[in-house]
C-alpha cells in the first residue's frame, strides 16, 4: 500500500495538504478539478478551500471536496448518469429526521413503560437513538443481542434486554413502514456502496482521503480501498513512526496512536511503510523546513508523556530529551474558571500584537468558551465559536421556553414577568406601552403574596384594587384570550402534540408582534433558526401523531430545540478562533491554546450508556468506552506539538477542587524526570492581576453622612421610627427625606412578619369585641379570629397548617392571663392611636403612636403592653434608649395623647412575648427604673434628638453605633454598609 502517507503532527495538516495538491495538480487549471478529496468534517473542508485560494494567490478550479460522514447519492460513481443515479437511489432510502426518530422512540418507550413521564420517555429515546447509531456504526447486528445468554447476566440486565426489543424487533418495522433508514445505517450503506463501486471500477482520477483515523469500520474499509486505487492516497494525521516497536505493540485504547494502529492493522500494513508528506521541496514551505530540531524535540516529549504503561521503564532515559522540547510551551494552572478565561483572553490579545499572527482556543468546555468571549469584550474583540450557541440560549429560543414556563405554572409571578419582560414581548402594541402595562401589573398585583392561579386569579387581583390603572383589566383580558388555547392544552391530561405546537407558535407570534403586526420572534438569524426548528417540530409531531400529557409539553419543546445551534457567520475577528477538538484536528493557528484540561472536561468521563454493561459490549464487539479517551488523547497530542502552545486549567470549578487532565500529570512527570521546566505562565498571572489593579493605592470609602436642609427634615415620626432614628439615622434620611420605600418582593412568601401581624390583629379584634367579660367559648372564638387573620396573609395552606398549632398555644396562654387580669380589675383597650406635639428649634415636632394595648388597673394607673411574636428588646437596650417605643408611648399617655384615654399615671411597661412554644408566652418588664422615669427620660431624649437634627450641619450617618445597629434594614445596600465597614471606615 504505497498510497498511505502521514503528515507530522507539528505541521499544519490543511496547509501541507493544500500545498501538495497545488504542487502536483496545480499546473493544469483543469487537473485540480478532477481530484476528489475526502475529509472528515465540514470545518476542515472549508479550511482546505480557503487555504487553496490563499496558497494559489487567486481564484482557481477547486477539487471535489466530499465529507466522509455525509456522503450522498451524488457522490456515488455514475451519479451523473440519470439512469444509474436512479438505480442507486432506489436502494438507499432517505434518513429519518432526528426529531421524528426521537418522538417515535419516545412513544415506543412509553408504551413499554407506561409510568414514565414525557421527559423520561425522551431521555430513553435519546439513549436508544445513541445505541442504534453506535451498533449500526460498528456494524453489529441487533440479533446479536439475543446471543447474550439468559442467566449469564443479572436480572436487571435481563429486564434491560427485554426493553431493548424496541430496537431489535419494533423499530425496523417502523422504519420499513415509513420507507426510511437510520442516519448511521444510511451512512454505513453509502460508505460500503462507494467502497464496492471503487473495487468494481477504480476511478482513473486522483482520490485523496485525508485526516481520518478510521474509527468507524465502514470508514476504515473505504480508506483501505482508497489506498489501493491506482491514483489513491490516504493521508493519516500525525502517525508516530518513531515510537519503539515494544510500545507500539502494547498500545491501549486510551493511547493517541491506538486508532491509527487499528487502521493500519486493518490495512495489513506496517507503519514503517507509511510515507511522509511533504516529500519534495516543491510541496513544502521553506519556513517549516528551516528548523526541524525543535519540533522533533517536542514530538519526543509528547511521545514520552503518552508512553504506554507497559514500557514505562523507558522513562529512565529521560535525561536524553532535548531541552528545545519546551520552547514555546507554557502550562498555566489558574485559581478558578474566570482566571483561566482571563488568561486565555490575554494570550489571544497578545497574539494580535504581531501582525498576521493568529490564535485559537481549543476546548471541550463550552462554559469556558463563553467566558473567553466575554473577557475579550474588554478590548472590543468579537470571536467566533465554532460550536455556535444552542437555540435555547438565544433570545427567540428563551422566549419560546418562557411562554411555556409561564402558562404551565399557572402564571406564577416570576415566570409570568420573565415572559412579559422578555425583549421580544410586545402584545401587538408599542414596546414601551406594553412595558408600562407590565410594570403596573407587577407593582399593583404581583408584589407581595401570590394572587390566585391563572388569568382568573390575576383578574380577581386587578378587580380588588382600589384605584386600578386605566386599561389594565382590558389589557389583561386580551392577553388571557390570546393565551387561552395554549393554556387549555397544557392543562389537559391528553393532547395532540401537533395541536399544542401550533398553539404555542400562534401565541408566540401574537405576543412578539408589535404594532406593525410582524412577529419579532422570527427576525434575524436566531429568529429564522427558531422558526425553522419549530417548523421541523410541527412537521415531526404531525407525522408521528404523538399524544402527550399537557404537563410534558415543556420537555418536548426543549427537546425540539436541543439539536439546533446558531452557527457563527464569520463576523468575528479574522485571526481569533474558538474550536472544538474535532474542528481543530486538521487546522493550525500560530498560537494554540488548549483550555479546560481537567478530568471530566478534557478528556470527558467515559460512559458506556445506560443499556449495556462492559461484558455485554465486549460480547457484542462494540468498542470500549475508553476508545473515546484515545481519540481525545490523539487530539491533545496533535495540538501539543504546535510551535506555540499554552495549556490551561482551573484549579477550582464552581468552588470545588478539580483534577488536572491525566496528560498534564504525565507531562509533569516526564519534565520532572528530564529536569526540564515548561513556562508556568507567571507572566499571564501578573498581567491578569494588573488588568484589574487600581490606578493608585486603595482609598477606603467612608460611611455616608448626608446633610439635607432643615426644610427637608421630617417634622413628624412614629415611636417605631424614633427607634430607627436612634439605631440608623440614615434610614430616616432615605425613608422620610428621599421618600424611598422598599418594594414588596415578587411572589413573596408569608413569613414571620405576616404571622406576627395576624396574631396582633386577632388579639386586638378579640379584645375589642369582648372588653368586659370573656365568653364561655372564648378559646373557640379566638381561634376563629386567628384563622381569619391567617387566611388574610395569603400564605399557602401548608404554611398556615404550621402556624395554627403555634397560635392555638398562644391563644390558650393569652386567655389564661386575660382571665387573671380581668379578675384583678384590669380594663383593656386595644390598638389605640395617639400623638404628642412639642416645640423644637426647627418648629413643631409631632410624635405619633399606635399602642397594641393599654390596660387601666383598679387603682387608675395604666400599663402599656406590646405584643411580640419575636424577641423583645433587652432591658439594657431600653435603659440605653435604643428601644424607646414603650417609654415614648408612656410619655404620650402621661400627656393625655391617646384617643379616648385621659392622662393617667404610668404603672408599667410590659412586653408579652408570644412564642407559641413551651412556654407559649412570657411577660417581661424593664428593671432598675420605673415606667414613669423611663417615660420622662425618653421624652427628654427625644427633645434633645430633635434639637440636634434641627441643626442643618448635623448629618444622618449610617449606623453610628454598630453594636446597636438594626438587625435588618431595607436601606443597608443604599448606604453601602458592606463596602465601608469592610474597609474599616469609621462613623462620624
Amino acid at each position: 500500500m504505497a498510497g498511505v502517507v502521514s503528515i507530522p503532527a507539528h505541521r499544519s495538516f490543511v496547509g501541507v495538504l493544500a500545498r501538495v495538491l497545488l504542487a502536483r495538480h496545480g499546473g493544469d487549471p483543469a487537473a485540480l478539478a478532477r481530484v476528489t478529496v475526502l475529509l472528515p468534517t465540514r470545518r476542515s473542508a472549508r479550511a482546505l478551500r480557503e487555504e487553496l485560494l490563499r496558497c494559489n494567490g487567486g481564484p482557481l478550479l477547486l477539487p471535489r471536496i466530499r465529507l466522509l460522514g455525509d456522503l450522498d447519492e451524488d457522490d456515488m460513481p455514475g451519479a451523473d448518469d440519470e439512469d444509474a443515479a436512479g438505480a442507486e437511489r432506489a436502494g438507499a432510502p432517505p434518513a429519518i429526521a432526528p426529531l421524528e426518530r426521537r418522538l417515535l422512540l419516545a412513544e415506543m418507550a412509553r408504551a413499554a413503560r407506561p409510568r414514565i413521564s414525557g421527559g423520561q420517555a425522551l431521555a430513553h429515546a435519546a439513549a436508544l437513538a445513541g445505541l442504534l447509531d453506535e451498533m449500526q456504526g460498528a456494524r453489529v447486528e441487533f440479533a446479536a443481542l439475543d446471543t447474550l445468554v439468559q442467566g449469564e447476566h443479572a436480572e436487571h440486565w435481563q429486564r434491560t434486554l427485554e426493553f431493548l426489543r424496541i430496537v431489535t424487533e419494533q423499530w425496523p418495522l417502523v422504519l420499513a413502514e415509513r420507507g426510511l433508514a437510520d442516519p448511521a445505517a444510511r451512512r454505513v450503506s453509502m460508505l460500503e456502496r462507494l467502497a464496492e463501486a471503487w473495487r468494481s471500477a477504480p476511478p482513473d482520477t486522483p482520490v485523496i482521503a485525508a485526516g481520518s483515523t478510521g474509527s468507524a469500520p465502514a470508514t476504515a474499509d473505504l480508506l483501505a480501498v482508497a489506498a489501493q486505487l491506482p491514483k489513491g492516497v490516504v493521508v493519516l494525521p500525525g502517525l508516530d513512526r518513531a515510537l519503539d516497536d515494544e510500545s507500539w505493540e502494547a498500545l491501549a485504547e486510551t493511547h493517541p496512536q491506538f486508532g491509527l494502529k487499528m487502521l493500519l492493522d486493518r490495512f495489513g500494513m506496517d507503519r514503517r511503510r507509511v510515507g511522509a508528506w511533504p516529500e519534495t521541496a516543491a510541496e513544502s514551505d521553506g519556513a517549516e523546513d528551516a528548523g526541524e530540531a525543535a519540533p522533533m524535540a517536542r514530538a519526543a516529549l509528547i511521545r514520552e508523556a503518552m508512553r504506554p504503561g507497559a514500557t514505562a521503564e523507558a522513562w529512565q532515559g529521560l535525561d536524553a530529551l532535548d531541552p528545545r522540547a519546551v520552547e514555546g510551551l507554557e502550562i498555566a494552572s489558574c485559581p478558578d474558571e474566570q482566571a483561566e478565561a482571563d488568561t486565555i483572553a490575554l494570550a489571544m490579545r497578545r497574539a494580535l500584537e504581531t501582525p498576521g499572527r493568529s490564535a485559537a482556543l481549543v476546548t471541550a468546555d463550552r462554559r469556558l468558551a463563553r467566558r473567553v468571549r466575554a473577557a475579550l469584550g474588554r478590548w472590543g474583540l468579537e470571536i467566533d465559536d465554532s460550536a455556535g450557541r444552542p437555540l435555547a440560549e438565544t433570545a427567540p429560543g428563551a422566549f419560546m421556553r418562557l411562554i411555556v414556563d409561564a402558562l404551565a405554572n399557572d402564571l406564577a409571578p416570576i415566570p409570568l414577568l420573565a415572559m412579559l419582560k422578555h425583549p421580544l414581548a410586545r402584545g401587538r402594541e408599542d414596546r414601551f406601552g406594553f412595558l408600562r402595562r407590565v410594570r403596573a401589573l407587577e407593582r399593583r398585583c404581583l408584589r407581595g403574596p401570590r394572587p390566585g392561579p391563572g388569568f382568573a386569579g390575576l383578574r380577581k387581583a386587578v378587580a380588588a384594587l382600589e384605584n386600578p390603572p386605566e386599561g389594565l383589566a382590558e389589557w389583561l383580558g386580551r392577553l388571557a384570550a390570546e393565551a387561552a388555547p395554549l393554556a387549555c392544552l397544557l392543562a389537559r391530561e391528553t393532547v395532540s402534540l401537533a395541536e399544542t405546537v401550533a398553539a404555542h407558535r400562534a401565541f408566540a407570534e401574537w405576543l412578539s408582534a408589535g404594532d406593525s403586526g410582524e412577529p419579532a420572534a422570527w427576525k434575524g438569524e436566531a429568529g429564522r433558526l427558531c422558526r425553522d426548528a419549530f417548523d421541523d417540530f410541527a412537521r415531526a409531531a404531525g407525522e408521528t401523531r404523538t399524544l402527550i400529557a399537557g404537563r410534558d409539553y415543556a420537555a418536548y419543546a426543549d427537546n425540539a430545540m436541543a439539536g439546533a445551534r446558531l452557527r457563527p457567520q464569520r463576523d468575528g475577528h479574522p485571526r481569533l478562533f474558538i474550536w472544538g477538538a474535532l474542528e481543530a484536528r486538521l487546522q493550525r493557528a500560530d498560537t494554540t491554546i488548549l483550555g479546560g484540561l481537567n478530568e471530566g472536561s478534557w478528556p470527558r468521563e467515559t460512559e458506556g450508556g445506560p443499556w449495556l454493561s462492559r461484558p455485554m459490549r465486549r460480547a457484542l464487539g462494540l468498542p470500549a468506552p475508553e476508545r473515546a479517551v484515545g481519540l481525545a488523547a490523539h487530539d491533545f497530542a496533535q495540538l501539543a506539538q504546535a510551535p506555540r502552545v499554552l495549556m490551561t486549567r482551573a484549579e477550582k470549578a464552581e468552588g470545588a477542587p478539580t483534577v488536572q487532565a491525566r496528560w498534564l500529570t504525565r507531562l509533569d512527570a516526564v519534565l520532572s524526570g528530564a529536569e526540564l521546566s515548561a513556562d508556568k505562565g507567571a507572566r499571564w498571572a501578573a498581567w491578569r492581576r494588573a488588568l484589574d489593579a487600581p490606578a493608585g493605592p486603595p482609598r477606603p470609602v467612608g460611611p455616608p453622612a448626608p446633610r439635607p436642609p432643615l426644610a427637608a427634615r421630617p417634622r413628624k415620626l412614629s415611636v417605631t421610627r424614633i427607634e430607627a432614628w436612634m439605631r440608623d439615622p440614615y434610614e430616616i434620611y432615605a425613608r422620610h427625606i428621599l421618600e424611598l420605600r422598599a418594594l414588596d418582593p415578587i411572589d413573596a412568601d408569608a413569613a414571620q412578619a405576616e404571622y406576627g401581624t395576624a396574631v396582633h390583629e386577632a388579639l386586638a379584634r378579640f379584645v375589642r369585641e369582648y372588653p368586659d367579660s370573656l365568653p364561655a367559648d372564648a378559646l373557640e372564638l379566638l381561634l376563629e379570629a386567628g384563622e381569619a387573620q391567617l387566611a388574610e396573609t395569603g400564605a399557602p395552606e401548608g404554611l398556615r397548617a404550621f402556624w395554627r398549632p403555634r397560635f392555638a398555644r398562644v391563644a390558650a396562654w393569652f386567655l389564661e392571663v386575660e382571665r387573671e387580669r380581668r379578675a384583678a380589675g384590669y380594663a383593656p383597650n386595644a390598638e389605640i392611636e395617639g400623638s404628642y406635639r412639642f416645640d423644637a428649634p426647627g418648629g413643631t415636632f409631632a410624635l405619633t403612636a399606635r399602642a397594641d394595648r393599654i390596660d387601666r388597673g383598679p387603682d387608675g394607673q395604666c400599663e402599656i403592653i406590646d405584643y411580640k411574636t419575636g424577641a423583645p428588646p433587652s432591658g439594657k437596650e431600653v435603659l440605653a434608649g435604643y428601644a424607646p417605643q414603650l417609654p415614648l408611648e408612656g410619655a404620650i399617655l402621661k400627656q393625655g395623647g391617646f384617643r379616648g384615654i385621659p392622662a393617667a399615671p404610668l404603672a408599667a411597661l410590659s412586653y408579652w412575648q408570644l412564642t407559641g412554644r413551651d412556654p407559649a408566652g412570657r411577660i417581661t418588664t424593664p428593671k432598675d427604673k420605673s415606667a414613669e422615669a423611663l417615660a420622662a427620660e425618653a421624652l427628654e431624649g427625644l427633645r434633645a434628638l430633635v434639637a440636634l437634627y434641627d441643626d442643618p450641619e448635623t448629618p444622618y450617618p449610617a449606623r453610628p453605633a454598630p453594636r446597636h445597629a438594626p438587625k435588618y434594614s431595607d436601606y443597608e445596600h443604599l448606604a453601602r454598609v458592606g463596602e465601608w465597614s469592610a474597609a474599616g471606615g469609621d462613623n462620624p
